[in-house]
């Protein structure tokens, strides 16, 4: 039988994470284990004391950082633990959620290695052809581009093959998380870090989006003061990503053609609608394309929201 593990990594979310552990514990079919993972200031373990219904673990990491903080979680699955997933703080899950993606992993063959859950609230991307055009986007769902960008997922009528599945809303097989940690290159918020950790997996096994898995993800907006970071960070680890798997099909061209592609379109919006975030996101990217330029390849830490 298979028996699950949901890895929930928070950080100065107590609401939020309250809200999330109170959709598992409405579950039609709760998970075996739980594990919160808190980077917390101050701990949030009152929280997680609020749910004794639940079959919950708390992991202290501090200072936080989410790559740093999957792994932690992930190494505190008990042994009868078969399958394990992430979710953000932020997600609450449909009612039947969690049986329905193990209903699909029930139904899954042996070269499935990743099940995602299917975001209801996450809409098609604007100007999709112009971002096309610039090889941000993907006509298909959840595709990786030789220039390292990683094809936006949206809510889905259909289950579906992917090249990667969103880090806060998908689940793997044991053997996977265990063969397969996260990159600690990637610190702080750890833009892209997902996307690095289910493209590793995507060269051994098939990934897909079960479609009748359904949760909402209520994302946090980029604080203002973070543009520029975020921005920097979209061209700096991309460009990390593009690297690590040359030998995959990422080349180095079309990644500059995205960076160019990333200032040109934020730099219109910001424009457009008098934006100044935006536009010190369009700065961020020229920074970040500076940097590479340079060849100042260091880790950039941080935290977005």
């Amino acid at each position: 039988m298979h028996r699950l593990s949901l890895v929930v990594p928070t950080k100065d979310r107590p609401d939020d994470l309250r809200r999330l552990l109170g959709s598992i514990a409405a579950q039609t079919r709760v998970p075996d284990q739980v594990v919160v993972v808190d980077g917390s200031e101050p701990p949030v373990k009152a929280v997680c004391d609020a749910f004794p219904v639940l079959p919950l673990d708390y992991v202290r990491v501090f200072p936080p950082s989410l790559a740093a903080q999957r792994n932690a979680g992930m190494a505190r699955l008990r042994p009868e633990i078969t399958h394990a997933g992430y979710l953000d703080d932020d997600i609450v899950l449909e009612r039947d959620a969690v049986e329905r993606i193990m209903l699909a992993w029930e139904c899954a063959g042996e070269d499935v290695g990743g099940i995602g859950f299917n975001i209801t609230n996450r809409p098609r991307p604007p100007l999709i052809r112009l971002r096309r055009l610039f090889l941000l986007e993907h006509r298909e769902p959840g595709r990786m581009l030789a220039s390292g960008c990683a094809a936006s997922h949206y809510v889905c009528e259909r289950d579906h093959d992917a090249d990667w599945l969103s880090g806060g809303a998908a689940t793997w097989r044991r053997d996977v998380v265990e063969r397969y940690p996260y990159d600690e290159w990637f610190v702080g918020t750890g833009l892209l870090e997902d996307v690095d950790f289910s493209f590793n997996v995507r060269g051994s096994y098939r990934l897909v989006v079960a479609s009748a898995a359904r949760l909402a993800h209520y994302s946090w907006p980029i604080r203002a003061e973070s543009q520029y970071l975020l921005g920097k960070w979209q061209v700096v680890n991309r460009m990390y990503l593009v690297r690590k798997y040359r030998e995959r099909g990422m080349a180095t061209l079309p990644a500059w053609w995205a960076s160019v592609g990333m200032v040109l379109l934020h730099g219109a919006a910001a424009l457009a609608r008098r934006s100044p975030p935006l536009l010190a996101r369009a700065r961020g990217n020229l920074g970040g394309m500076l940097d590479e330029l340079l060849g100042r390849r260091e880790r950039i830490g941080g935290f977005l929201k």
